[in-house]
């Protein structure tokens, strides 16, 4: 009898090991599997005029001048570049970039809310709920800029006209059709839609990236890479309103996280040394506040994540904002 419960038991040991290798082998398909996007021959009077042109890290600068390190920040992994061109029209260009993850073309996206946003239908968002939050595609004189899973898209009719504007909506809506529109970044997730009495969140002012560079295009603080921001890291940036008799007041909000606590404590540890090199290091572990030249900024480290607040109108303000995020 103990053989055969021995035998059994063995049995059930290899049955859930090759289980859970078979599950992890599932996982790491779908993680792999290539996002493909395939676009129409023609688009209303426009027509291919030649093959996708594939464009990758080392000669994307030969495409573009100076917006190369953007994309290369976001995790950029290749770009295909399809023309199309009608008799008596002025071309279409339409650029698809192939990111590594959804949340790197949500930031690419989120760079610029302008424009009117777009909604493709429910068809186009096979596998995700509506984001009400946040549009996936937004189209303005003759330029449309969408994101659908690991994909990020810019459709551009070189001169609009309806006839063009039709064509680059279809165009984006071949990009989605069998794409899935994840939500956006958990990180924006801590960003409340009001902090305070009347402070309110702008979000066509709110941004997700990974690197200083895109930051200093945002808000300027330092050339030097200050918070460590890299591929590992996430930031959300974002800027509060309030209404007053005088005028609107600002608040800007930076949240960043990390690979760990320790990365995210060398990080604040930098930023102490370049941004306040006349002040003692602080200690990470409760809010701390200081009266700067354009206003009260606060900081505070909890496990792998900072936040920092810029600009407040003064430090009870400051302190009220540290302790909603």
């Amino acid at each position: 009898m103990k053989e055969k419960w021995d035998r059994l038991s063995v049995c059930i040991i290899f049955l859930l090991v090759l289980y859970t290798f078979a599950a992890a082998a599932g996982m790491e398909t779908a993680e792999m599997q290539t996002v493909k996007v395939e676009l129409p021959q023609t688009a209303g009077s426009w027509t291919k005029n030649a093959p996708p042109r594939t464009i990758t890290a080392e000669n994307i600068f030969e495409y573009m001048d100076g917006a190369g390190e953007l994309y290369i920040g976001y995790r950029f992994d290749r770009l295909e570049v399809i023309e199309y061109e009608a008799p008596g029209e002025t071309n279409i260009l339409v650029e698809v970039y192939f990111m590594k993850t959804p949340d790197d073309a949500f930031g690419l996206l989120s760079l610029d809310w302008g424009g009117e946003p777009v909604d493709f239908g429910a068809g186009a968002r096979q596998g995700a709920e509506k984001d009400i939050n946040w549009p996936y595609a937004l189209y303005g004189e003759g330029l449309l800029r969408l994101r659908s899973d690991k994909i990020y898209a810019r459709i551009m009719a070189e001169q609009e006209t309806p006839r063009s504007k039709e064509a680059v909506l279809a165009l984006g809506r071949a990009v989605v059709k069998d794409l899935a529109v994840p939500s956006s970044p958990t990180l924006l997730g801590r960003l409340p839609e009001t902090l305070g009495p009347g402070w309110m969140l702008r979000r066509e002012r709110t941004s997700y990236f990974r690197s200083h560079l895109v930051l200093n295009s945002l808000y300027f603080l330092s050339h030097e890479n200050m918070f460590e921001l890299g591929h590992e890291t996430e930031a959300a940036f974002a800027l509060y309103e309030k209404d007053t008799p005088a005028g609107p007041l600002r608040i800007f909000v930076l949240f960043v996280q990390y690979p760990d606590a320790r990365a995210a404590g060398n990080a604040l540890g930098h930023f102490q040394r370049v941004y306040l090199p006349d002040r003692a290091p602080s200690p990470p572990e409760r809010p701390i506040f200081f009266s700067v030249e354009d206003g009260w900024l606060g900081y505070k480290l909890t496990g792998r994540r900072t936040a920092f607040i810029f600009e407040c109108p003064d430090k009870q303000t400051a302190e009220a904002f540290m302790d909603r995020l």
